[in-house]
Parts: structure tokens; sequence; C-alpha cells
């Protein structure tokens, strides 16, 4: 079977005199070695783009991680310096396409900044700078200029019993890396808890309504899905989804023909 399509969320940023709509290329090499999948960069036009085009001729969704933040107007936050940099374009974009990918049914996994954009879609709220709260721990990256350091696999996460996780992982502990200062403070109500931190901090989020594969997560699994199972286990099931929509839309297709 051919690779099928996965729609990827872009940032938008300002270098060599020109504005760029990019993804950073972990996401794109773990979407193509790690769920089998074709990327499709989708630029930050917001509503000057034909989402339902777009999704009924894509399998699956991956919204990216990213420096930036959502822009707490959107869901009744401090839209302070401190709590940026922002990306409106972005937000513009991506909230009304996993709402979208959510109602056609089309998977979506979406990682870091991607399950914060989750969670304000479907009606949640951040909480920020989540290491000045009390008994928090510090999730933000371990200081370094080497990205290995950083992105290190050091924190116990716990999946809850019958989740979507559990499925992928049994239920229990597994470990990740963490790499964010901010995370879901309420949790959307169209969403569930899938596991959390040893502190609550919400680490990964499944739509309750969802028709396939919607699962958001806060560490990057994109970074070590070479070499660790966690890692290429999450991408395997969603490749594994985007697979199983293709054929199902095929299907679909055909019959129709």
């Amino acid at each position: 079977m051919h690779q099928p399509l996965v729609a990827i969320s872009t940032d938008v940023r300002q270098f060599d005199n020109y504005t760029w709509h990019a993804a950073p290329k972990q996401y794109l090499e773990a979407a193509i070695s790690g769920a089998g999948v074709f990327p499709v960069l989708v630029p930050n036009f917001g509503d000057r783009l034909d989402l339902d085009q777009l999704l009924a001729s894509v399998d699956g969704v991956m919204i990216t991680g990213s420096k930036s933040n959502v822009h707490p107007s959107l869901y009744g936050g401090d839209a302070s310096e401190a709590n940026g940099p922002y990306d409106p374009d972005r937000d513009a974009t991506t909230l009304p396409l996993i709402r979208k990918a959510i109602e056609y049914g089309v998977p979506l996994l979406a990682i870091c900044r991607g399950i914060q954009e989750m969670n304000v879609a479907l009606g949640g709220t951040l909480a920020t700078e989540l290491q000045e709260r009390e008994g928090s721990l510090d999730h933000r990256a371990p200081v370094s200029d080497i990205q290995d350091e950083r992105f290190a696999i050091r924190q116990n996460v716990t999946i809850k019993p019958g989740s979507c996780l559990a499925g992928i992982f049994g239920p229990g502990d597994i470990m990740v890396n963490s790499v964010h200062r901010q995370g879901v403070d309420r949790l959307g109500s169209r969403l569930q808890l899938e596991a959390v931190a040893e502190d609550g901090t919400v680490e990964a989020v499944s739509a309750k309504d969802a028709r396939a594969f919607a699962v958001g997560v806060q560490w990057h699994p994109e970074y070590w899905v070479q070499s660790d199972s966690v890692s290429a286990r999450i991408f395997k099931a969603f490749g594994d989804a985007v697979r199983q929509h293709a054929v199902a839309r095929q299907g679909a297709r055909s019959a129709a023909e």
C-alpha cells in the first residue's frame, strides 16, 4: 500500500527576510519512519483554507510541538509577553483543524503544543509556568546546549487503566521526556484523561467522542522514535490508525463508483 497522506501543522517564523511556514525535521522523520506515512505540511492561513477538502484528501493529522504558546485570549488567560511567544496564525489554523479531524473521524496525534491546542480547541484552559506552582515538578528541559540532554527520557508517567494508551502500553507507568513550561489546566469537556505525571500534571488526553485514534501527549515521542520503544509504539499506533482510515476511505470510494 502507498504511504497514506498525513497533514502536519507548521509554525510561522521570520528569517532571511521571509515569512516561513515550517515544521521541525524530527516530526517529519517520525511520521515517515515511525508511522510509515507521507507528511504534508499545512500552511497557516486560517479560514482561507478549505479544511473540509483537506480532510477529505488525507488520512491523518499530526499537530507538532513548538516554542510558541496558544494565545491566552482563546481560553481566557493572561495575554502577557511573559506567557509568549505566540503564533496566532497557527492557532487560527490548528484549532479548527483539530475539531474537524475529530468530527470527521480522521486519526489525530497532537504533541506538546499540540495537546494544549487540542485542549483549547475542545473547551479547556491552560496553566502557565508549571514550575512555579506549589508541589509541581519542573517540567522544563534541562539546561544544556546538547539536544539529547534537553530531550532526555527522565520523567515517570502513569497510564490510566482502560484508556487508549493502556491499549498501547498496558496500564501502569512509562518513562518519557519533558520539555514544557505550561500545560493543561481545566480539561476540555470533550476530552478524557489518559496519563498524568507524578505531580498530577496532565500528560496525555484523548477525545471522548472520536470515531478514530485522537490522542494528545505532552512529551516528545518524535525525538526518540528510532531508539525508544515507548516513542516508537505511539507512532506505530497512529500509523496503524491512519492506514485503517485509508482502507476504509478507499472502500467507501469504490462502493460509490
